[in-house]
């Protein structure tokens, strides 16, 4: 599949107790049905090919002779199918019985993997029968050919250089320190742990924790096969309970009692750029490496379109819950930032800049939670309407409702005579609606606010947000500037929503009506006259769609993926919404404004981070101010 994604698959086959050509043959069609699903890697239950229940069976010769035989088959017969499979099977060698998993693929037998963790308490007897594997591998015979056997084995795509597959089973996942923890410190971007797992109370909920925790502690994809209808239940019931995990994330999770092949799309760039960015997963030593024997193989990489979920809001969860809860933690981590810096500087005061829309809307329902937290009149919040030439009605209105129903001290500065002086002081026609013109009312208004915090001994509160920063939609020194930006690390998408839970938390209606019409205000830094009275300038004419950059901006800092997987990405989440020519255009434009604009985060204000995405230059983002964005422009030009 293209851009790193690979479709793998966990399968239970309905089996027959100590047949293992009848099993080999249930393998044998849920294989072929994954490879026409174009499943790359397949993983099955543990002693699928005789069943795990056999007991004392595993002593007849018959049966391990059969089973030997079975596998052959199972190797033959899907020569032509493009996939790894991972099946557990017994395993004679050097007079001892082994619980293994045979990895194969296009007719090659790739390796033996046996069983570390041997259990023997409770309904498992399996040290009657199998003896623990080794870190060691040997070679051991196969058709006239000789094939690794050992738990320390790398199974390496040559096409696909981010699958790197390793094998634990079963009980090796539920000890201390399991083999899959060496497996990813070595390489291993996949695990396949074939199992027989039998169902008691409660045991599939804490069986789901430990394979989801196992793949996030790893940063691996976690494939997990179990056993299921077929075995006996003499004693004992399996559930055929699959699961497919990534990175903390269960993709994919099957009913228990039902037998069936289970699919999951994993992202091994994005696996690949989670440990990039941890410095503390740290890779095995050269010593620990040299325990590890690489095993090669090809598979085809088609051009198939991911089944995979790809969010189109990142930054806001789709569940209403889940929605609310963070948006009520991002409230308070920005109100305790402000509340920090307003402690430290011994301040009382603070002061804002109110427009009527969303940015400067936040701030101060921010700054109000920051002050009630420290027990400080509301009237010691200075908001502050500085209307101009684009300032419309609407706007204005909503801005000194919202100040007025909640309870901060309101001032006026209408700064159109000192921009007129201004204009003329520097020769600048008013008549002329350019950059200069713009700036010049962005650049007194921070001054009025500057000034007002001296005059009050407060500290001006900052109202610019992430995705305008990433943009550089800002005025150098003029909205670009303030003492704390308590809104620098959130994105415009999520500004919406947290301004909207506001309003339907609050208990003042009047309150509420005037941020849903703040809501359903273009967004605009109305710095142009208004047409018939209405906003004329509409910041997403000009730069884009906010729902598109905040997509862009998340997957290009979070993951680092380049231009090329970001325009696929877009295409799968919001081609519904926008056609490919468009979100091409303003993907190149936003990679041109992420560029050139860098200069201006280079000196923001301080201001907390809420996500894992933020653009400080102290923190997350070091990026040098005259870094070109030509390789990355040629490469959308070359789609």
């Amino acid at each position: 599949m293209k851009y790193g994604f690979i479709r793998t698959a966990a399968a239970t086959p309905r089996i027959q107790v100590a047949d293992p050509e009848y099993n080999g043959e249930q393998i044998f069609q849920m294989i072929k049905e994954g490879a026409d699903r174009k499943a790359k890697l397949m993983v099955f239950p543990e002693l699928c090919l005789t069943g795990y229940t056999c007991g004392d069976l595993f002593m007849q010769e018959t049966l391990l002779f059969r089973a030997r035989e079975a596998l052959k088959k199972l190797i033959h017969n899907t020569a032509s199918m493009d996939v790894l499979v991972f099946a557990g099977t017994p395993w004679q060698w050097g007079g001892k019985l082994y619980n293994v998993a045979a990895v194969f693929s296009r007719g090659r037998l790739l390796g033996v993997v046996p069983k570390r963790h041997i259990p023997n308490y409770g309904e498992f007897y399996e040290a009657r029968y199998f003896t623990p594997g080794s870190e060691k591998t040997v070679m051991v015979p196969w058709e006239g050919e000789q094939v690794p056997m050992g738990a320390n084995l790398l199974f390496c795509c040559s096409t696909l250089p981010g699958l790197v597959a390793a094998c634990e089973i079963c009980e090796d996942v539920w000890v201390p320190c399991p083999p899959s923890i060496s497996h990813a410190l070595a390489g291993a971007t996949v695990i396949a742990n074939c199992s027989a797992s039998d169902e008691t109370v409660g045991k599939g909920q804490y069986r789901s924790e430990l394979i989801k925790g196992q793949s996030a502690r790893l940063v691996c994809g976690y494939v997990y096969a179990n056993a299921g209808e077929g075995e006996s239940t003499q004693d004992l019931v399996f559930g055929g309970h699959n699961m497919i995990a990534e990175n903390g994330t269960m993709l994919a999770a099957s009913r228990q009692f039902e037998s069936q092949i289970l699919y999951g799309d994993m992202d091994l760039e994005r696996l690949a750029s989670e440990r990039r960015h941890m410095t503390t997963f740290a890779g095995a030593s050269p010593q620990q490496m040299e325990q590890y024997q690489r095993v090669e193989f090809a598979l085809e990489i088609e051009d198939i379109e991911t089944s995979r979920f790809i969010d189109p809001h990142p930054f806001v969860p789709d569940d209403e819950k889940e929605r609310n809860r963070r948006c009520e933690e991002i409230l308070s981590i920005q109100a305790m930032g402000l509340k920090k810096r307003l402690e430290h500087t011994g301040g009382k005061h603070a002061v804002l800049g109110i427009s009527g829309g969303l940015d400067s809307t936040l701030a101060l329902l921010v700054t109000v939670r920051t002050f009630d937290m420290l027990k400080i009149p509301r009237s010691q919040i200075h908001a502050i309407t500085m209307p101009c030439f684009g300032t419309t009605d609407r706007t204005y209105h909503n801005a000194c409702v919202m100040a007025e129903k909640l309870g901060v001290s309101l001032k006026e500065v209408n700064i159109k005579d000192s921009v007129l002086l201004h204009f003329k002081d520097i020769g600048q026609d008013p008549s002329v609606h350019d950059v200069t013109y713009e700036n010049a009312q962005a650049r007194e208004r921070t001054q009025i606010l500057m000034d007002v915090a001296n005059q009050v001994g407060g500290l001006v509160v900052g109202t610019g947000d992430m995705s305008e920063l990433a943009l550089g939609w800002a005025t150098y020194n003029g909205d670009h500037m303030s003492m704390y930006g308590v809104n620098a690390s959130v994105p415009k998408t999520l500004v919406r929503h947290l301004v909207r839970y506001y309003g339907d938390t609050c208990q003042e209606e009047e309150l509420r009506e005037v941020l849903l019409d703040v809501l359903d205000t273009p967004v605009s830094p109305e710095l142009l006259p208004p047409k018939d009275g209405a906003i004329a300038q509409k910041t997403e004419d000009l730069v884009g769609p906010y729902e598109l950059h905040d997509f862009f901006l998340y997957y290009i800092l979070r993951f680092g993926y380049s231009p090329e997987r970001i325009y696929y990405m877009a295409v799968r989440a919001l081609g519904k919404e926008y056609a490919p020519e468009v979100i091409l255009k303003w993907l190149k434009t936003f990679y041109r404004r992420f560029f050139s604009q860098q200069f201006k985060r280079s000196c923001v204000p301080d201001g907390p981070k809420v996500g894992t995405v933020a653009l400080s230059p102290r923190g997350d983002l070091r990026m040098p101010s005259d870094a070109s964005s030509r390789i990355w422009l040629e490469a959308l030009e070359n789609l």
